[in-house]
């Protein structure tokens, strides 16, 4: 089974992370921020093709967009403009929603399925994305859903 979603993907220490959202949301942004880490790395961006192998979910680029993405202002970068390791697959192990708003004290979030598979998600809305935690509460997420 294999499915295109809009969004971006990302893998930190072999984790691999789908951003989804609204436009504007700041997908692209997240995932590259996270990707600039020491153990971080690109994957997609605007298309993810993802494909269920032996009951795990692999995200992939699209090949036309593969190793660029686009940056508000700035228009379609090569990755490699940008110093950033990339890859050209990974393994799914979080789905991160970036929302307008959630409530102050929010249930945990419901798991993910995609395609069959389910995966930990975690969501994170506007102020917390301008309070500049999201990589850290993404990393958080990633380490406490480590398979």
């Amino acid at each position: 089974m294999t499915t295109t979603l809009h969004g971006a993907c990302c893998a930190l220490g072999g984790g691999g992370i789908l951003i989804r959202g609204e436009a504007g949301s700041g997908k692209s942004s997240l995932a590259l921020l996270l990707a600039a880490g020491a153990d971080g790395a690109f994957v997609a961006d605007d298309r993810v093709i993802c494909v269920v192998r032996d009951g795990r979910l692999v995200a992939r680029p699209h090949s036309e967009l593969a190793g660029r993405v686009e940056v508000r202002g700035q228009g379609i970068l090569p990755v490699s403009d940008l110093g950033l390791a990339i890859r050209t697959e990974t393994e799914l192990h979080l789905v991160v929603d970036l929302v307008a708003s959630s409530p102050r004290l929010p249930e945990p979030p419901e798991p993910a399925d995609l395609l069959g598979v389910v995966l930990p998600r975690l969501v994170l809305d506007a102020q917390v994305r301008a309070a500049g935690l999201a990589a850290l509460l993404v990393r958080a997420a990633l380490r406490k859903h480590r398979p």
